[in-house]
Protein backbone atom coordinates (compact mmCIF):
# COMPACT_ATOMS: atom_id res chain seq x y z
CA UNK A 1 0.00 0.00 0.00
CA UNK A 2 2.71 2.49 1.01
CA UNK A 3 4.80 1.49 -2.00
CA UNK A 4 1.91 2.16 -4.35
CA UNK A 5 1.20 5.50 -2.69
CA UNK A 6 4.86 6.49 -3.04
CA UNK A 7 4.87 5.55 -6.72
CA UNK A 8 1.67 7.56 -7.17
CA UNK A 9 3.22 10.69 -5.59
CA UNK A 10 6.41 10.35 -7.64
CA UNK A 11 4.39 9.91 -10.83
CA UNK A 12 2.45 13.10 -10.06
CA UNK A 13 5.74 14.92 -9.48
CA UNK A 14 7.06 13.79 -12.86
CA UNK A 15 3.76 14.70 -14.51
CA UNK A 16 4.07 18.37 -13.59
CA UNK A 17 7.67 18.97 -14.53
CA UNK A 18 8.15 21.91 -16.88
CA UNK A 19 7.14 20.79 -20.41
CA UNK A 20 9.80 20.95 -23.08
CA UNK A 21 7.39 22.03 -25.84
CA UNK A 22 4.45 23.91 -24.39
CA UNK A 23 2.55 24.03 -27.71
CA UNK A 24 2.50 20.24 -27.92
CA UNK A 25 1.28 19.94 -24.34
CA UNK A 26 -1.36 22.62 -24.91
CA UNK A 27 -2.73 20.72 -27.91
CA UNK A 28 -3.01 17.59 -25.75
CA UNK A 29 -4.77 19.55 -23.00
CA UNK A 30 -7.33 20.89 -25.48
CA UNK A 31 -7.93 17.42 -26.91
CA UNK A 32 -8.47 15.93 -23.46
CA UNK A 33 -10.77 18.78 -22.42
CA UNK A 34 -12.95 18.12 -25.44
CA UNK A 35 -12.97 14.40 -24.64
CA UNK A 36 -13.87 14.90 -20.98
CA UNK A 37 -16.24 17.85 -21.38
CA UNK A 38 -18.01 17.60 -24.71
CA UNK A 39 -17.90 13.81 -24.74
CA UNK A 40 -19.66 13.59 -21.37
CA UNK A 41 -22.40 16.17 -21.92
CA UNK A 42 -25.04 13.67 -23.01
CA UNK A 43 -24.78 11.18 -20.17
CA UNK A 44 -24.47 13.91 -17.52
CA UNK A 45 -27.52 15.74 -18.90
CA UNK A 46 -29.66 12.59 -18.90
CA UNK A 47 -28.84 11.44 -15.38
CA UNK A 48 -29.12 14.99 -13.97
CA UNK A 49 -32.65 15.53 -15.27
CA UNK A 50 -33.85 12.13 -14.07
CA UNK A 51 -32.21 12.41 -10.63
CA UNK A 52 -33.58 15.92 -10.15
CA UNK A 53 -37.08 14.81 -11.09
CA UNK A 54 -36.98 11.68 -8.92
CA UNK A 55 -35.60 13.59 -5.93
CA UNK A 56 -38.34 16.20 -6.11
CA UNK A 57 -41.11 13.61 -6.35
CA UNK A 58 -39.76 11.57 -3.43
CA UNK A 59 -39.18 14.60 -1.19
CA UNK A 60 -42.67 15.94 -1.92
CA UNK A 61 -44.15 12.52 -1.15
CA UNK A 62 -42.30 12.29 2.19
CA UNK A 63 -43.40 15.81 3.18
CA UNK A 64 -47.08 15.25 2.38
CA UNK A 65 -48.40 16.90 5.54
CA UNK A 66 -50.63 19.93 6.09
CA UNK A 67 -48.12 21.13 8.70
CA UNK A 68 -45.23 21.36 6.22
CA UNK A 69 -45.22 23.93 3.39
CA UNK A 70 -44.82 22.28 0.00
CA UNK A 71 -42.14 24.82 -0.91
CA UNK A 72 -39.81 23.01 1.51
CA UNK A 73 -39.63 20.18 -1.05
CA UNK A 74 -38.11 22.57 -3.61
CA UNK A 75 -35.55 23.81 -1.09
CA UNK A 76 -34.51 20.31 -0.04
CA UNK A 77 -34.33 19.16 -3.66
CA UNK A 78 -32.17 22.17 -4.57
CA UNK A 79 -29.67 21.67 -1.76
CA UNK A 80 -29.54 17.90 -2.33
CA UNK A 81 -28.72 18.42 -5.99
CA UNK A 82 -26.11 21.10 -5.32
CA UNK A 83 -24.32 19.46 -2.40
CA UNK A 84 -24.51 15.76 -3.18
CA UNK A 85 -26.20 14.44 -6.27
CA UNK A 86 -24.69 16.66 -8.95
CA UNK A 87 -21.02 16.59 -7.83
CA UNK A 88 -20.88 13.05 -6.46
CA UNK A 89 -23.14 11.07 -8.78
CA UNK A 90 -21.80 12.88 -11.84
CA UNK A 91 -18.22 12.16 -10.77
CA UNK A 92 -18.98 8.49 -10.20
CA UNK A 93 -20.41 8.30 -13.72
CA UNK A 94 -17.38 10.16 -15.10
CA UNK A 95 -15.07 7.73 -13.31
CA UNK A 96 -16.66 4.94 -15.34
CA UNK A 97 -16.71 6.79 -18.63
CA UNK A 98 -13.58 8.97 -18.53
CA UNK A 99 -11.45 7.12 -16.00
CA UNK A 100 -11.64 3.77 -17.78
CA UNK A 101 -10.72 5.50 -21.02
CA UNK A 102 -7.66 7.11 -19.42
CA UNK A 103 -6.47 3.86 -17.86
CA UNK A 104 -6.99 1.73 -20.97
CA UNK A 105 -5.39 4.31 -23.27
CA UNK A 106 -2.22 4.66 -21.19
CA UNK A 107 -2.17 0.95 -20.38
CA UNK A 108 -2.30 0.05 -24.06
CA UNK A 109 0.59 2.41 -24.74
CA UNK A 110 2.55 0.74 -21.94
CA UNK A 111 2.06 -2.86 -23.08
CA UNK A 112 2.79 -1.94 -26.72
CA UNK A 113 6.03 -0.20 -25.58
CA UNK A 114 4.97 3.22 -26.88
CA UNK A 115 5.78 4.77 -23.49
CA UNK A 116 9.24 3.19 -23.61
CA UNK A 117 9.74 4.72 -27.05
CA UNK A 118 8.79 8.17 -25.73
CA UNK A 119 11.28 7.85 -22.88
CA UNK A 120 14.03 6.73 -25.27
CA UNK A 121 13.40 9.85 -27.35
CA UNK A 122 13.84 11.98 -24.24
CA UNK A 123 10.16 12.87 -23.84
CA UNK A 124 8.79 13.20 -20.31
CA UNK A 125 6.17 10.47 -20.72
CA UNK A 126 4.23 11.19 -17.50
CA UNK A 127 4.12 14.89 -18.33
CA UNK A 128 3.04 14.30 -21.91
CA UNK A 129 0.43 11.63 -21.16
CA UNK A 130 -0.86 12.34 -17.65
CA UNK A 131 -0.70 16.09 -16.95
CA UNK A 132 -3.09 17.00 -19.84
CA UNK A 133 -5.60 14.49 -18.47
CA UNK A 134 -5.35 15.90 -14.94
CA UNK A 135 -5.71 19.48 -16.19
CA UNK A 136 -8.72 18.44 -18.27
CA UNK A 137 -10.31 16.68 -15.30
CA UNK A 138 -9.76 19.57 -12.90
CA UNK A 139 -11.08 22.15 -15.37
CA UNK A 140 -13.98 20.32 -17.05
CA UNK A 141 -15.56 18.37 -14.18
CA UNK A 142 -16.61 21.61 -12.40
CA UNK A 143 -18.20 22.81 -15.65
CA UNK A 144 -20.11 19.55 -15.95
CA UNK A 145 -21.18 19.76 -12.30
CA UNK A 146 -22.55 23.29 -12.77
CA UNK A 147 -24.49 22.08 -15.80
CA UNK A 148 -25.71 19.09 -13.80
CA UNK A 149 -26.98 21.35 -11.01
CA UNK A 150 -28.97 23.47 -13.45
CA UNK A 151 -30.42 20.45 -15.21
CA UNK A 152 -31.22 18.72 -11.92
CA UNK A 153 -33.25 21.70 -10.74
CA UNK A 154 -34.89 21.87 -14.17
CA UNK A 155 -35.74 18.17 -13.93
CA UNK A 156 -37.46 18.84 -10.62
CA UNK A 157 -39.54 21.58 -12.24
CA UNK A 158 -40.51 19.24 -15.08
CA UNK A 159 -41.60 16.66 -12.49
CA UNK A 160 -43.83 19.31 -10.90
CA UNK A 161 -45.43 20.06 -14.26
CA UNK A 162 -46.06 16.38 -14.96
CA UNK A 163 -47.19 15.33 -11.47
CA UNK A 164 -49.51 16.44 -8.71
CA UNK A 165 -47.29 16.09 -5.62
CA UNK A 166 -46.19 19.74 -5.69
CA UNK A 167 -47.14 22.70 -7.87
CA UNK A 168 -44.51 24.45 -10.01
CA UNK A 169 -45.12 27.69 -8.09
CA UNK A 170 -44.38 26.03 -4.74
CA UNK A 171 -41.30 24.36 -6.19
CA UNK A 172 -39.87 27.62 -7.56
CA UNK A 173 -40.61 29.36 -4.27
CA UNK A 174 -38.64 26.69 -2.44
CA UNK A 175 -35.73 26.79 -4.89
CA UNK A 176 -35.19 30.54 -4.48
CA UNK A 177 -35.86 30.61 -0.73
CA UNK A 178 -32.84 30.93 1.58
CA UNK A 179 -30.22 30.20 -1.06
CA UNK A 180 -26.68 30.09 0.40
CA UNK A 181 -23.70 30.59 -1.89
CA UNK A 182 -21.65 28.30 0.36
CA UNK A 183 -23.38 25.30 -1.18
CA UNK A 184 -22.09 26.25 -4.64
CA UNK A 185 -18.57 26.71 -3.30
CA UNK A 186 -18.68 23.30 -1.65
CA UNK A 187 -19.93 21.72 -4.88
CA UNK A 188 -17.13 23.34 -6.91
CA UNK A 189 -14.46 22.25 -4.41
CA UNK A 190 -15.81 18.71 -4.61
CA UNK A 191 -15.81 18.85 -8.41
CA UNK A 192 -12.17 19.98 -8.60
CA UNK A 193 -11.02 17.32 -6.13
CA UNK A 194 -13.06 14.59 -7.80
CA UNK A 195 -11.75 15.54 -11.25
CA UNK A 196 -8.18 15.34 -9.97
CA UNK A 197 -8.77 11.95 -8.32
CA UNK A 198 -10.38 10.43 -11.41
CA UNK A 199 -7.64 11.55 -13.80
CA UNK A 200 -4.65 10.86 -11.56
CA UNK A 201 -5.70 7.49 -10.14
CA UNK A 202 -6.81 6.03 -13.47
CA UNK A 203 -3.71 7.36 -15.24
CA UNK A 204 -1.53 5.83 -12.52
CA UNK A 205 -3.18 2.44 -12.96
CA UNK A 206 -2.70 2.61 -16.72
CA UNK A 207 0.91 3.82 -16.52
CA UNK A 208 2.05 0.87 -14.42
CA UNK A 209 0.23 -1.78 -16.44
CA UNK A 210 2.29 -4.83 -17.37
CA UNK A 211 1.42 -7.82 -19.51
CA UNK A 212 -1.09 -7.76 -22.34
CA UNK A 213 -4.68 -6.97 -23.24
CA UNK A 214 -6.08 -8.79 -20.20
CA UNK A 215 -3.97 -6.71 -17.83
CA UNK A 216 -5.08 -3.50 -19.57
CA UNK A 217 -8.69 -4.37 -18.79
CA UNK A 218 -7.79 -5.18 -15.19
CA UNK A 219 -5.98 -1.86 -14.82
CA UNK A 220 -9.00 0.01 -16.16
CA UNK A 221 -11.26 -1.82 -13.72
CA UNK A 222 -8.97 -1.08 -10.77
CA UNK A 223 -8.75 2.56 -11.80
CA UNK A 224 -12.53 2.95 -11.83
CA UNK A 225 -13.02 1.10 -8.53
CA UNK A 226 -10.28 2.99 -6.68
CA UNK A 227 -11.49 6.30 -8.10
CA UNK A 228 -15.05 5.66 -6.93
CA UNK A 229 -13.87 4.71 -3.43
CA UNK A 230 -11.67 7.81 -3.15
CA UNK A 231 -14.46 10.04 -4.49
CA UNK A 232 -16.79 8.85 -1.73
CA UNK A 233 -14.07 9.26 0.89
CA UNK A 234 -13.20 12.76 -0.32
CA UNK A 235 -16.91 13.61 -0.40
CA UNK A 236 -17.17 12.77 3.30
CA UNK A 237 -14.03 14.73 4.20
CA UNK A 238 -14.99 17.86 2.25
CA UNK A 239 -18.53 17.79 3.63
CA UNK A 240 -17.22 17.46 7.18
CA UNK A 241 -14.70 20.29 6.77
CA UNK A 242 -16.80 22.82 4.87
CA UNK A 243 -20.31 22.41 6.29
Amino acid sequence: MFTSFGKYILLLRLSFKRPEKFKVYWAEVMREMVSVGIGSLGIIAIISVFIGAATTIQVAFQLASPLVPLSIAGKISRDSNILEFSPTISSLVLAGRVGSNFASQIGTMRVTEQIDALEIMGVNAPGYLISPKIIAGVSMVPVLVIMSICLGITGGYIACLAGSEITPADYVAGVVDGFDGLTIRVALVKAVVFGFLIASICSYQGFYTSGGALEVGQSATRGVVYSCVMILFADLVITRLML
